[in-house]
């Protein structure tokens, strides 16, 4: 088969695309991202030697460029993980979500439509359900818990979702959505909270803690997570929405204390800032749909995932200082 993934420079893209490459060899990968700040050709760039993987720099929402991809390529599959993906930005600046995460997901499923897939897979997220309150462990997010969304981010990812259920039931375009929680793992930009708090942490910087640290995410490894989309898109069920949760909920102050404490730092450099707005409370999901009809598991618990990553990232800080440093736009053009 021949698959496009979108976004594949990005935190998970990047994961799924290296996942993809080494357990699938009869395939041919070919991965486009624009290389927004976000995007990191290094995080792919070892993938270019790869008889079966090729890098395509350009954007989603370009019609042009994409239906000549299609034209070129003839795709069985297409992953979209293409997205303007944090809350905080969003807040600053609505527009460009709508346009990457509902303009460019619509080119896409055009693109879908008109040259024929055998699975347009949406890449979602867990935020389209909103919240669940703090006071209530026994509540989880199901595939039917109604859209309630809170941030632009979230809006824009829900219309993306409604969009593909519409393209399914309008134009008969095989279509799956996978909704995850959290994701840590290796090649995650350093503005989410797990790398904020590693880089800050190592320069002996202050922490910023949002609020009182109290609220609760649900935390999934980016290798269990892109286990699960390989599984939905290669075996899941046209026009379902599958879940996949890491059934590891912690407060955001526990996560930093944990990582402090790893790194051998002191808890005086936490800090805490007026919260977010909007801040949703707790996320949970309820991962027993694609457990039981696809039969995923997850490989890493908390413990054990968290101590690897930031592993990792004591290991790879050069990675870290290239894009603080921001010397990382410049690997794509260097080449």
């Amino acid at each position: 088969m021949k698959i496009l993934i979108t976004g594949g420079a990005g935190f998970i893209g990047s994961n799924f695309c290296h996942y993809e490459v080494e357990n699938y060899p009869d395939d041919e990968f070919v991965c486009i991202d624009a290389l927004t700040y976000a995007g990191n050709y290094n995080n792919i760039k070892s993938l270019e030697s790869k008889k079966n993987f090729k890098f395509v720099k350009g954007d989603i929402r370009d019609r042009e460029l994409v239906y000549k991809l299609f034209e070129e390529e003839k795709f069985d599959i297409v992953i979209n993980f293409a997205a303007e993906s944090h809350v905080d930005n969003s807040i600053k600046n609505p527009t460009i979500f709508l346009e990457t995460n509902i303009i460019g997901t619509s080119v896409l499923m055009d693109a879908c439509v008109k040259y024929g897939i055998k699975r347009y897979h949406q890449v979602s997220t867990d935020e389209v359900y909103g919240d669940l309150p703090l006071d209530r462990p026994d509540l989880l997010f199901t595939e039917e818990t109604p859209i309630h969304t809170s941030s632009p981010y979230s809006s824009s990812k829900a219309s993306a979702d409604l969009l593909v259920g519409a393209y399914h039931r309008t134009f008969g375009l095989p279509t799956t959505i996978s909704r995850c929680s959290n994701n840590y793992g290796p090649y995650q930009f350093p503005e989410k909270l797990i790398p904020v708090v590693f880089s800050k942490a190592m320069k002996n910087e202050k922490i910023p803690v949002y609020g009182k640290g109290e609220n609760v995410r649900d935390w999934i490894h980016v290798y269990d997570h892109n286990v699960g989309v390989d599984m939905i898109v290669r075996h899941g069920k046209d026009g379902e929405v599958y879940n996949l949760g890491g059934h590891s909920e912690r407060t955001n102050i526990t996560v930093v204390k944990t990582i402090l404490k790893q790194l051998g730092k002191s808890e005086d450099l936490i800090e805490f800032v007026t919260d977010r707005k909007g801040h949703d409370l707790r996320y949970a999901i309820d991962s027993t749909k694609v457990e039981k009809e696809l039969g995923w598991t997850r490989k890493y618990n908390f413990e054990d995932g968290i101590k690897e990553t930031i592993d990792w990232y004591i290991n790879n800080q050069d990675w870290v200082n290239n894009i603080l440093s921001d010397e990382y736009k410049n690997a794509y053009k260097n080449i």
